[in-house]
């Protein structure tokens, strides 16, 4: 009789779940850690960063998805590796949690929060770069609301430059599917500055061994045309000053560095 096993030596083990998601945000260095995690030898993350399965509306529209689909994102080198992906979207995208709640209430999410007045403005050189916004970083933050009306009742992909912000609520949405236990939040500015801290914590909250080796990372950053002017940041500051506090209550931080214009 015939070895299944020797019938198909290349086909890599089959995915039953996925373990964890890095969810958000945009811009806030979800880049370089799925490059880092990707170091790990008891992780799969998927074949390529930002699969876009749980903010995209139709895989959704007639019931069940085919989680299937999903799963050919992935390929297991082993069976016991824990799976993951990073798409920031998922942390601002109204439904995002529900679906992912829904495909596995045991899930570990991994947030990378960044201050959000440097973030709004890294968002807006980015679409710049990719010739998605022609506007000046100040017109497009004043007109946003208008622009983003376009997209209702859904939240606009591109223009959302100050509305992504919100950290707050988009945590409260996430802490309504799952556990405290199940949600680590991180700072941007700690993961650049001490990754090996960071990356432990996360290896410690995944339940896997801690990388030995790290080498600092910097990927996807772009240049910028100029930086914020004075009006822009004191909007900013205005703008996300309550938000910062509150954000600072709840996970305990001390965010006084992100209201501290640069030099």
């Amino acid at each position: 009789m015939q070895n299944l096993d020797d019938s198909v030596p290349n086909e890599s083990p089959a995915v039953n779940v996925v373990d964890f998601i890095v969810c958000g945000t945009q811009k806030g260095g979800t880049s370089a850690l799925d490059a880092y995690l990707r170091e790990h030898p008891d992780l799969c993350m998927a074949n390529e960063k930002e699969v876009h399965f749980f903010d995209r509306d139709s895989y959704f529209s007639n019931g069940r998805p085919d989680y299937s689909q999903y799963h050919a994102c992935f390929t297991l080198e082993r069976a016991d590796q824990l799976v993951g992906e990073a798409t920031p979207i998922y942390m601002y995208w109204y439904d995002a949690p529900r679906r992912m709640w829904d495909y596995n209430p045991n899930l570990k999410l991994i947030l990378i929060l960044r201050n959000p007045i440097e973030r709004a403005y890294s968002h807006w050189n980015m679409e710049r770069i990719r010739n998605a916004e022609t506007l000046p970083f100040w017109d497009a933050i004043l007109l946003e609301r208008e622009r983003c009306r376009s997209s209702l009742p859904l939240q606009h992909r591109v223009y959302s430059y100050l509305d992504r912000g919100f950290y707050l609520q988009q945590l409260r949405r996430l802490q309504t599917y799952f556990l405290d236990s199940q949600i680590l939040v991180v700072k941007n500015e700690d993961l650049k500055s001490n990754p090996t801290a960071i990356l432990n914590r996360i290896c410690d909250f995944l339940g896997v061994s801690r990388l030995e080796s790290i080498t600092h990372k910097d990927v996807h950053s772009r240049p910028y045309i100029d930086t914020m002017s004075d009006r822009e940041w004191e909007y900013l500051k205005h703008l996300y000053e309550y938000e910062i506090r509150g954000l600072e209550r709840l996970l305990g931080w001390d965010c006084s560095d992100w209201l501290a214009k640069r030099g």
